[in-house]
Formats: C-alpha cells, sequence, structure tokens
C-alpha cells in the first residue's frame, strides 16, 4: 500500500530541518571561518570548499546549513550589520557621540569589512538591496544624532546640514579606511587634524573611556539628553 503524500507543511518543515537549525553550533562556526576568510583574504575566497577547510568540517555541511553561497553571504552580512547596529547605538548614547562616531567609521576592521561586502554586492544582486536597506537604517538614525546634536551646540544649518555631514563622514572615512590598507597615507595626517579640531570644538576634547563601547551599555537610554 502506498504512503501518504506528505503535507505541504510538513515537507517545508523537513527542508528546514535538512537546512540545520540557526542556533546550531556548527552553523556559528561556519559564519566564524567566513567571515575570518574574508577579512585576511577578501570576499574572492569565501567558497565553500575554503570554508569548509577553514571551520575543520566537512564541505557538504556548507550546504547543510546554507542552500546556497548567496544565503551564507546574507546571513554574514546580517550578522555583521546587527553588531555594527549595537555599536553605533552605544556611540550615539555616549557622552561625546560625534567622536564616538568618528572613531568607529575610521575603525580599519569593522570599516575593511564594510568594504568588501561592498565590493561583493556588485556581483550579488540579494546583498547589494539588503545592504542598501540596512545602509538606510544606520544613515538615519546618525542623522537624528546629528541634528539633536548641532542644535545642541548651536551650529547654523545654512551652509552644512546634519545630513550632508554624514555623508561626507561617512565618505571620508571609508576613504581614509581603504587607502590606509593600501598603504596610502597622502592627506591622512591633515584629515585627521581637521576632524580632531571641528570635533573639539563641537564637543570639546575628546574625553570617552578608551572602552566606550563596552561603558556606554551601561549608561541609561536618555544620557544623550544630559549635559
Amino acid at each position: 500500500m502506498a504512503s501518504p503524500a506528505a503535507s505541504p507543511a510538513a515537507s517545508a518543515a523537513g527542508a528546514q530541518r535538512r537546512l540545520g537549525a540557526p542556533e546550531a553550533k556548527n552553523r556559528t562556526v561556519l559564519l566564524d571561518a567566513a567571515e575570518a576568510l574574508m577579512r585576511e583574504e577578501g570576499y574572492a575566497a569565501v567558497t565553500s570548499r575554503r570554508v569548509a577547510e577553514k571551520a575543520g568540517l566537512k564541505p557538504q555541511l556548507v550546504h547543510y546549513y546554507f542552500r546556497t553561497m548567496d544565503a551564507l553571504f546574507l546571513e554574514l552580512f546580517r550578522r555583521r550589520a546587527e553588531q555594527m547596529q549595537y555599536y553605533q547605538e552605544l556611540a550615539l548614547r555616549s557622552a561625546q557621540p560625534l567622536w564616538a562616531l568618528w572613531e568607529l567609521n575610521t575603525d580599519p576592521a569593522g570599516t575593511g569589512m564594510t568594504m568588501e561586502f561592498i565590493a561583493l554586492a556588485n556581483h550579488r544582486k540579494t546583498l547589494r538591496a539588503e545592504i542598501a536597506r540596512f545602509g538606510e537604517r544606520f544613515r538615519r538614525e546618525q542623522i537624528r544624532v546629528f541634528t539633536e546634536a548641532m542644535a545642541r551646540y548651536n551650529v547654523p544649518f545654512e551652509e552644512f546640514s546634519p545630513t550632508v555631514l554624514i555623508v561626507l563622514l561617512t565618505g571620508a572615512t571609508q576613504v581614509l579606511v581603504q587607502e590606509e590598507l593600501l598603504d596610502m597615507t597622502v592627506g591622512h595626517r591633515e584629515t585627521h587634524e581637521f576632524a580632531d579640531r571641528w570635533l573639539t570644538y563641537l564637543e570639546g576634547p575628546r574625553a570617552l573611556p578608551e572602552d566606550w563601547r563596552s561603558a556606554a551599555a551601561e549608561l541609561p537610554e536618555d544620557v544623550s539628553d544630559q549635559d
């Protein structure tokens, strides 16, 4: 007697099990391996074979947890974006949000990975859409904080709006990090000095603790409204 056909719901559940549970340890190990490869050798080094080799697992496990390499890259980007969003929230809640944002955006490790994802997105449309979605969310939040800061510091809006300043800051920090990775540093010292002068003018000398990324997490939610 033939066995009854599986229901659509059962089939979907079975497919999900075959892909591996999201919380599975091996899944995290594979993502860690992919991130390490991207950081050390660039996105082109992230293949299923290299990821499995780096993770010390069998190659078939890559496609057990991720149906395609696009799925792996998407999950890797989302994990990284959520981490960066967390750090941005800490920066915006710190006592000197503009100083903190500048330091966060000029961090070679973080910005270097962002540049890798942007380069990869030129070849993968799905990733491009996800980067744009997260990027617009980050920028809207940065503009909000810059608007509040400029009002608090009595900076005139006639020449530079918060939106323009955020775009200029983002572009400048990406160029600085990208060129430093190429050992090209002409003009960098002057640019950092210019940023230091304006940040000091707006928020005073840098007074953030060196571990502000963890220290800011302990601050109350309304810290940005305190004098």
